[in-house]
């Protein structure tokens, strides 16, 4: 029996025109490979565009996307496209208060 391991690429897309719909950028990686999935992020005041999103795609049909799409002009914009990294890998920065630094201690 053999095992076929596949792993999923998430994808950043920047620099989105605020009209592009899910749908369409879909159908843009869509001719790179399956897509697994797509959203684009919503700014939860306005409802609008934030103009990026995350697409996830097979591994290697992702990394051929990256590379043809990097720098394309869509629907009006010149898209930035590259492999999303992970924002801070964990590490969360300590909390200090006011006293930590020495303020109002006077004792």
């Amino acid at each position: 029996m053999v095992t076929l391991l596949i792993f999923i690429m998430n994808i950043f897309v920047a620099k989105l025109n605020y009209r592009t719909s899910v749908e369409s950028l879909n159908d843009l990686f869509s001719n790179y490979g399956t897509v697994n999935s797509c959203k684009i992020i919503m700014d939860r005041d306005t409802g609008r565009s934030k103009g990026y999103g995350f697409v996830e795609m097979d591994d290697a049909d992702g990394s051929v996307a990256i590379e043809e799409l990097n720098d394309y002009e869509f629907e009006g914009q010149t898209i930035v496209v590259k492999e999303s990294k992970p924002k801070n890998d964990g590490y969360k920065k300590p909390f200090r208060s006011n006293n930590d630094r020495g303020y109002n201690n006077r004792y």
